[in-house]
């Protein structure tokens, strides 16, 4: 070796250290989880539930839901073109009350249309309409206000869908085998 390298030797492994240092410094402060003081002033990860802590509640309504394998509407009953009248209307989980406006088709007993082509309406929603009984676009082009307010209170996050996404109005043309007034109004579907 020179004689110049040796005596910088020191100097560079100086500056490397100094580097390793520096990078690991900035590295450690940028982290996400950082590690902190928590009531009982044992340290905490914020990223780690403390023991004995609640689920988050925005995950809880995942957690309790049915797999979506099994959460597939069922056909309505095989009855007429009038769906019976439910019981109270203070009952949340009670049926939806329809009867088929004029003009439109009338619904076939134990047939299902495909709600997901109403634009707006996907999987997750039509889930949970098949829950309430709606599995015909018969059936929401009957809805009236009050039945839109009572299936909105029961779409949780997706609520409010139903009148900005024109959803009767929908369902009414394709309940009515009205493709090309369809395609001319809201658009190809798919």
């Amino acid at each position: 070796m020179s004689a110049d390298f040796t005596a910088y030797l020191p100097l560079i492994l100086l500056g490397l250290v100094a580097l390793v240092l520096a990078v690991w410094v900035l590295a450690r402060r940028s982290r996400k989880a950082r590690v902190v003081a928590g009531a009982s002033d044992t340290p905490l990860a914020r990223d780690v539930l403390e023991e004995g802590a609640a689920p988050a509640e925005r995950n809880q309504a995942l957690i309790d839901a049915p797999p979506a394998a099994l959460a597939m509407p069922s056909p309505p009953p095989a009855s007429a073109s009038i769906i019976p009248a439910a019981a109270a209307p203070s009952e949340t989980d009670a049926p939806i009350v329809t009867q088929v406006p004029p003009g439109v088709a009338d619904p076939v007993p134990g047939s299902a249309d495909d709600l997901t082509r109403i634009k707006g309406l996907g999987p997750k929603i039509a889930v949970l309409l098949g829950e309430c009984g709606v599995t015909t676009f018969a059936q929401i082009a009957a809805w009236d206000e009050a039945e839109i307010e009572r299936i909105d209170a029961q779409l949780g996050r997706f609520s409010g869908r139903i009148t900005r996404d024109q959803w009767v109005e929908q369902a009414k043309l394709l309940a009515g085998g009205d493709e090309d007034g369809f395609i001319a109004r809201f658009g190809k579907n798919g």
